[in-house]
């Protein structure tokens, strides 16, 4: 079966194009070296092939259960293989060495998770959830947090999610109405539910640390009232707290890891005389909802890993399959009593194939772009440096979240499609890397909500600066592309233009709800730009060099800007229209 990822592929992305050894000649990263990056790499493909891989269709088939005694019964492979990752110290990989981690780079540790997530998609989501929740941690909380909390978290003994969501809430995080009531010795009383929270519940760790957003006395209405909590399953003393697990959620995919609905206090296990389940505030009262964008936003980038992750584990097996399935002549071949040739000699198959190299090549270039701007703003010579480089980073998030969640997930569309009538089989692996895809254009913030936070803040921020940071960027991209491809650079400056352009437009309009009416569409306009410009950079990185493997990225470029960035004309288009036809539908017409 072929590897999910390609190593060649992130050795070119890594070495030739983002030059990731640079990052040694900073004093964060000076103990590593190109040595130490490889053998990382090494170690994650080797356990993730090992360990992670082979249990993924099992989890699949057998999702966890909660048992009579309201704990999750899961398969046996599934905690072995978190031992071996957690042994070889990868939740704590790219921590400072302070808390006990490696301090290696984060574009580095990004494309080693990949291999994890592609081999794997559930069993891989429960430690990237501990590592978002500890690096808030880490970024917010006292030391004594830290000490309590983080250190097991990165030794892998304590797990980690995220709470936000409510049954009668979903997204909108200003209508939640779990409360936090505090006593006497500092700490919080906390009762409500929450919804879909992945790793709720498992007996895979110590303890699970979870991070609750709930409403603290006198904060007001809406999202200026919430507050951040630190509420374990299990107190510092092992005492259970009153965190309860109501029931799994079954999902069409990503089953292995459990999705529940949780209740905070409703006194199964009262550890205190006071209702409630016992919550550690973290930083100020009622600023929750800003901490807890850090770890939005850091799972953002991480689903879109996620998302590229298996759209490249779906290219290939369907790459692999179309080189030794045979089936069918080419047009020009009339001798019926000839060979049958590998699919991958049709034009159409070609097609599809070329289709899925751009967008999971794209889409991972775009997520180890994003992943090193983390570095380069932690390591900055300068605030303002810092706040330039994070400024960029924030624009492109909503990006590096839903592009690689749309257009990866047609990427598993085109593999199963690829396969013919065994694509939709289980009995081969493709239909299950769809269903696990499909969730991630819901994962932490839907695409329309990532479409209102570009449109609606990254590009407006500070007067359109957002918007000129990103073309700026672009911008230095083209001016150096012009001596290795002329046409891809003019046709790239054309479509930044034109994005400027239709922004300005939208905005002039002076009616919020018209602006933002087609905001999805233009998170997806936007999106195939920026990919685009990924392609560049690529191809500059290429320039020159002669082989398979750089006539294949030239090629998908093309293909990408042959066949996706027109997409982008009638979309601007339409944006530039104001159309309302959305926006004005009455709910009773449907």
């Amino acid at each position: 079966m072929a590897a999910p990822l390609s190593r060649r592929d992130l050795d070119f992305m890594l070495y030739e194009w983002l030059d990731a050894t640079a990052l040694i000649e900073r004093e964060r990263y000076s103990e590593h070296s190109r040595e130490t990056f490889d053998s990382i790499l090494d170690l994650s493909e080797d356990i993730a092939l090992k360990r992670f891989a082979p249990h993924n269709k099992k989890a699949d088939q057998n999702e966890p259960t909660m048992g009579a005694d309201g704990k999750v019964e899961m398969i046996a492979e599934v905690g072995a293989a978190l031992d071996e990752f957690s042994k070889a110290g990868f939740i704590a990989a790219q921590f400072d060495e302070e808390v006990g981690g490696m301090q290696l780079p984060t574009v580095v540790t990004r494309a080693a998770m990949a291999w994890f997530q592609s081999a794997n998609a559930s069993t891989s989501s429960y430690p990237f959830l501990t590592m978002a929740n500890a690096n808030l941690l880490v970024e917010y909380g006292t030391d004594e947090q830290i000490d309590t909390w983080v250190r097991p978290m990165l030794e892998g003994r304590f797990f980690g999610t995220m709470c936000l969501s409510e049954p009668q809430a979903g997204s909108s995080l200003a209508d939640i109405t779990t409360k936090a009531v505090p006593v006497d010795d500092g700490s919080y009383r906390i009762t409500g539910t929450k919804m879909w929270i992945s790793g709720g519940d498992h007996e895979l760790s110590e303890n699970i640390v979870h991070l609750v957003l709930a409403k603290a006395p006198d904060g007001g209405p809406g999202v200026k009232g919430i507050s951040l909590f630190v509420v374990p399953k299990f107190l510092a003393d092992g005492t259970r707290n009153d965190v309860v697990l109501v029931g799994l959620n079954h999902k069409m995919g990503n089953r292995g890891t459990t999705n529940t609905l949780l209740n905070f206090g409703e006194g199964k296990y009262q550890p205190t005389p006071e209702t409630g389940a016992v919550g550690y505030l973290v930083g100020d009262v009622h600023r929750g909802l800003s901490y807890m964008f850090r770890m939005m936003n850091e799972a953002r980038i991480g689903v879109g890993f996620l998302a590229t992750s298996l759209g490249y584990a779906g290219y290939q097996q369907s790459l692999e399959y179309a080189k030794t399935r045979t089936q069918g002549r080419v047009p020009t071949s009339k001798d019926p009593a000839s060979a049958p040739v590998p699919i991958i000699e049709h034009a159409d198959v070609k097609r599809m194939l070329l289709a899925q190299k751009s967008y999971v090549e794209g889409a991972l270039a775009l997520g180890l772009y994003c992943s090193k701007l983390v570095d380069e703003q932690q390591t900055a010579p300068s605030p303002e440096e810092a706040a330039r480089i994070e400024f960029l980073l924030d624009v492109l998030t909503p990006i590096a979240k839903s592009w690689p969640s749309q257009w990866c997930l047609e990427a598993n569309s085109l593999a199963i499609q690829v396969l013919g009538g065994y694509g939709y089989t289980k009995e081969f692996d493709v239909e299950q890397l769809y269903r696990d895809n499909r969730l991630n254009p819901i994962h932490e913030g839907t695409h329309g909500i990532q479409g209102l936070d570009l449109l609606g803040r990254k590009v407006v921020m500070k007067g359109g600066a957002g918007l000129q940071l990103l073309v700026d960027a672009i911008s230095a991209t083209i001016d150096r592309a012009a001596g290795v491809d002329a046409a891809k650079a003019d046709a790239l400056r054309a479509a930044v233009d034109r994005l400027v352009e239709v922004t300005g437009q939208l905005w002039s309009a002076g009616d919020p709800a018209v602006s933002l009416a087609n905001s999805s569409i233009y998170l997806e306009a936007a999106g195939h730009v920026v990919i685009a410009w990924m392609w560049l950079e690529q191809l500059i990185a290429a320039d020159g060099a002669q082989g398979d493997f750089y006539d294949g990225k030239r090629a998908a470029a093309q293909y990408f800007y042959r066949y996706e960035l027109p997409r982008t004309g009638p979309q601007f288009d339409l944006l530039a229209d104001l159309d309302r036809t959305t926006l004005d539908a009455d709910p009773n017409w449907f």
